[in-house]
């Protein structure tokens, strides 16, 4: 009789596992006559479990985690992703972005779509856009952004789509510079750039296309959030790295991944997508992730939208005629 489905279904074998992404690592470099991996180093798990697996399974001295704050990352972030680095010895390097957005106009245009409906949103303002829950209702869900004066004073703006789209649009240079930045060291080194998504993130097109997206091994890609953190305690990444809340350290305000964009915390979500890849009864799962039906149904219809509105951060670029593979 099968073991039922609980929260020990995504149990794995930390020892074995990290073996088995070290030698596709190893082939890979191999493969492409790469001499290590670069990591974007954000403080958060995910950046933290790819560091940590390169270094104990390549060795310290094949990998080099870049740091790159720029003038809205939480002031704890260089702090702790440099404990990272120290804690595997890996070398690093710091680059602080903020001069190339400003240069693009990331923060001007960012403010100028915040503008459309807030008027008064300037400097000595902070933000963060936010999305309702979606195990509260089946209402259509809208991002709204939240606001605070430089006096403290807080008020929340539905968005319409050209402000989403603006603010989105400009955020979005902070990965693409990030990743830019990256393949730089990567070319300079002969390295190859390892990308940090989990299976949430990649399968629910949590990433930035030809930024954070862009990546020539993406290590983690398979792995459930509680199987990173698994291997985050497996590999002795620091406790203070373990216990943080994940978030996207994108926005002027602090902003958790719930609240952004997946809207339940990383260990029902994982509990819910596994269930949906692997058709485990919907009684089943919502047992295990303390919903309700009702909920489950709505967290499995958002699985399918994000999947649907997100392909395009998947497909490779299409040709208008066959091309013959090398």
């Amino acid at each position: 009789m099968a073991a039922p489905f609980g929260r020990d279904t995504l149990d794995i074998d930390p020892a074995a596992e990290t073996e088995r992404i070290g030698e596709q690592l190893e082939h890979y470099l191999q493969r492409t006559r790469r001499r290590g991996v670069v990591v974007a180093l954000s403080g958060g798990i995910d950046s933290s479990v790819v560091a940590a697996l390169a270094a104990t399974t390549l060795g310290p001295d094949r990998v080099v985690g870049l740091h790159l704050p720029e003038r809205e990352s939480s002031p704890e972030t260089l702090r702790i992703s440099t404990s990272l680095s120290d804690a595997f010895g890996i070398g690093s390097e710091v680059e602080d972005i903020t001069p190339i957005l400003e240069a693009v106009g990331a923060y001007a245009r960012r403010d100028d779509a915040i503008r459309l409906v807030c008027p008064d949103y300037g400097p000595g303002y902070r933000s963060k856009i936010v999305l309702p829950s979606v195990i509260d209702s089946d209402r259509y869900r809208l991002y709204s952004v939240v606001v605070v004066d430089p006096d403290g004073g807080q008020e929340q703006y539905r968005l319409s789509p050209e402000a989403y789209l603006g603010i989105v649009a400009a955020t979005n240079f902070k990965q693409r510079v990030r990743t830019m930045l990256a393949y730089h060291w990567a070319d300079r080194l002969n390295y190859a750039v390892a990308g940090t998504p989990n299976r949430l993130e990649y399968d629910q097109g949590f990433f930035v296309k030809l930024g954070d997206g862009a990546a020539d091994v993406k290590p983690i890609a398979h792995l459930y959030k509680c199987q990173v953190y698994a291997l985050a305690a497996h590999l002795g990444v620091p406790a203070e790295i373990r216990t943080r809340p994940s978030t996207t350290d994108t926005y002027s305000l602090p902003q958790s991944q719930e609240e952004f964009y997946f809207s339940l915390p990383h260990d029902r979500m994982d509990l819910c997508l596994y269930g949906k890849n692997n058709a485990v009864p919907r009684e089943q799962v919502a047992r295990a992730a303390g919903l309700t039906l009702e909920q489950v149904d709505r967290v499995f219809r958002d699985i399918d939208q994000k999947r649907s509105t997100t392909e395009y951060l998947h497909l490779a670029p299409v040709l208008a005629g066959a091309v013959p593979e090398i």
